[in-house]
């Protein structure tokens, strides 16, 4: 039996096109319980995110062309990445440069596998992209393993890492708010991110 990655893989490869092609771009594709198929769409837009009209327009084209190449699912949900937004691929750490996030690497590095910090940006050919990530030198206290403090003897990663992109497991937007208003616009998350989605059932 195929894994549920393998099979959300499938299903991305077949929808894309036509997600491009609407003027969105594909986030992420996710199977979940109760046969739900989850994709999560954004614009192509850095002033502008996904509203419920959008959804609502990519997922009556989706729901006809999974009728037609026969894809099996019970309900299907097109939302927007939200607030957390994932980084799935790498025009992603390009068009968020500058902007605070988390990622979680596939194996330990200096002991911990998981990083945030300000993207500084992508470097390097296709196949072989590096991170560059910019990690204050308290980081790992926000966002290591909560089992009490390090021993003084380890050392922390700061400064600016350099992360192999096919490395990284995850990553995704850190939202940032700034409740006294101080510095308009400074160090929040990218702004038409609020979540909104639609849902329907196979008929």
């Amino acid at each position: 039996m195929r894994s549920g990655a393998v099979v959300a893989s499938a299903v991305r490869e077949l929808i894309e096109p036509t997600v491009r092609g609407l003027g969105y771009e594909l986030v992420e594709v996710q199977r979940a319980a109760h046969g739900l198929l989850r994709v999560t769409v954004d614009t192509t837009s850095s002033t502008r995110g996904i509203g419920l009209d959008d959804c609502e327009r990519i997922s009556r084209q989706l729901t006809h062309l999974m009728a037609v190449e026969q894809i099996d699912y019970e309900r299907l949900e097109v939302c927007s990445p939200g607030l957390d937004r994932p980084l799935t691929a790498p025009r992603d750490f390009v068009r968020f440069a500058g902007s605070p996030i988390q990622l979680q690497l596939k194996e330990p590095l200096q002991g911990r596998r998981r990083f945030q910090g300000r993207l500084l940006g992508l470097d390097g050919q296709a196949g072989a992209e590096r991170v560059r990530l910019e990690v204050a030198a308290n980081a790992g206290a926000r966002v290591g393993p909560r089992r009490g403090r390090k021993s003084g003897g380890e050392s922390e990663p700061q400064g600016t890492l350099e992360l192999p992109l096919a490395a990284i497991e995850k990553a995704h937007l850190v939202p940032q708010f700034d409740f006294r208003g101080a510095g308009r616009g400074a160090g929040r998350a990218p702004s038409g991110y609020e979540k909104a989605g639609s849902e329907e059932r196979r008929g």
